[in-house]
């Protein structure tokens, strides 16, 4: 409990857009959650701990904070911080350009696991193959791409929208 502080600050502390009379200043025990499977592949298990926290500014100021840390062994792979409702997480996108939808990684997931090519899920959907670059490069989907995009994965069209947060779900009683 007494390292974490200094090691989620480093961390703040070295984003060049952070304030720096904002410091964790309160920590909680974490919760850790095991994924992956060791006996499938030793080499895709790690360890997520979700650790509560308060942040505080120099004024007095104070802020929740929640920090979720995976690791494997004692590699650092992923770090996520959340002060009141902003997340700070790592980016995929260079400086200065807008992060990529996460639509993309779940249609290229879904494509990969059923072995639809790109040309297959283009013709199929009759859209153009660098629509579907587009898509799994992180460009959301419009209402009627989702549409078909569905039907060729097989799944609801609803799911879709879901994953690309063109709606919210709801669950009927």
């Amino acid at each position: 409990m007494t390292v974490l502080p200094p090691f989620f600050n480093e961390v703040l502390q070295n984003l060049p857009w952070w304030n720096r009379d904002w410091k964790v200043d309160r920590v909680q025990p974490g919760r850790p959650a095991e994924t992956g499977d060791h006996r499938c592949d030793p080499a895709v298990r790690f360890t997520e701990v979700s650790i509560p926290g308060t942040v505080a500014s120099g004024n007095g100021e104070s802020l929740p904070f929640v920090a979720k840390v995976g690791f494997t062994g004692d590699r650092l792979i992923r770090f996520q911080a959340k002060i009141d409702d902003v997340v700070i997480g790592p980016a995929v996108a260079p400086a200065g350009r807008s992060e990529p939808h996460p639509f993309g990684r779940m249609l290229t997931g879904l494509m990969d696991l059923r072995g639809i090519p790109v040309r297959e899920m283009a013709r199929a959907a009759g859209l153009s193959m660098s629509t579907i670059h587009m898509l799994r490069r992180g460009h959301n989907p419009n209402l009627l791409q989702a549409r078909l995009i569905a039907r060729i994965l097989d799944m609801s069209e609803a799911d879709v929208r879901v994953i690309a947060g063109l709606t919210t779900a709801v669950r009927s009683s």
